[in-house]
């Protein structure tokens, strides 16, 4: 028992010597005088963090899905957060938009979606935007027009982040 209370003291000494450092305040003495002056050390502006971090909140939309503009590889595109989806998916035209030709693509891979099974090929795309937020190197599908109508942002962007998390009516993504 008494070893814990010695402990404890130590710590708390060891804790009040480091609070005017956190504070970024310090006290000096001189070795003539016993006046305390009291200097406080300018306000370093601190630096942003490295553009490849950052979050954003998308607000539910009417319906309660979680919908914002993003910009992959450059170009504005309106998408729609799904869990459910394994990759980000976008249409035909979506990908012509951005610079994907039909040419490359080989629908070769079946995908079951809400509307039942569908043709799809896999594409990797350069980088996909949102807020501060900046992941390259993402896996995607591409879907024929007819068959997906809005652009999807699946896990195959969502577990590139840090975190993301439902919250009062938003989704906050954090990289």
């Amino acid at each position: 028992m008494l070893v814990r209370v010695l402990v404890f003291a130590g710590l708390i000494a060891a804790a009040a010597t480091q609070v005017p450092a956190l504070l970024g305040t310090q006290t000096a003495t001189s070795e003539n005088s016993t006046a305390v002056v009291k200097v406080t050390s300018p306000q370093q502006p601190i630096a942003a963090p490295a553009a490849a971090y950052g979050s954003a909140l998308l607000p539910a939309g009417a319906g309660g899905h979680y919908e914002g503009d993003f910009k992959i590889n450059g170009r504005p595109v309106h998408g729609m957060v799904d869990t459910g989806a394994t990759y980000v998916a976008i249409n035909e035209s979506t990908a012509r938009r951005l610079g994907i030709s039909g040419n490359d693509l080989d629908y070769r891979y079946t995908t079951q979606t809400a509307n039942g099974p569908s043709k799809v090929a896999l594409v990797k795309l350069d980088r996909l935007e949102i807020g501060t937020i900046k992941v390259r190197d993402i896996d995607a599908v591409v879907a024929k027009d007819d068959a997906l109508s809005t652009t999807l942002i699946g896990m195959s962007f969502l577990k590139k982040l840090n975190s993301y998390a439902a919250e009062n009516g938003s989704l906050r993504l954090t990289q």
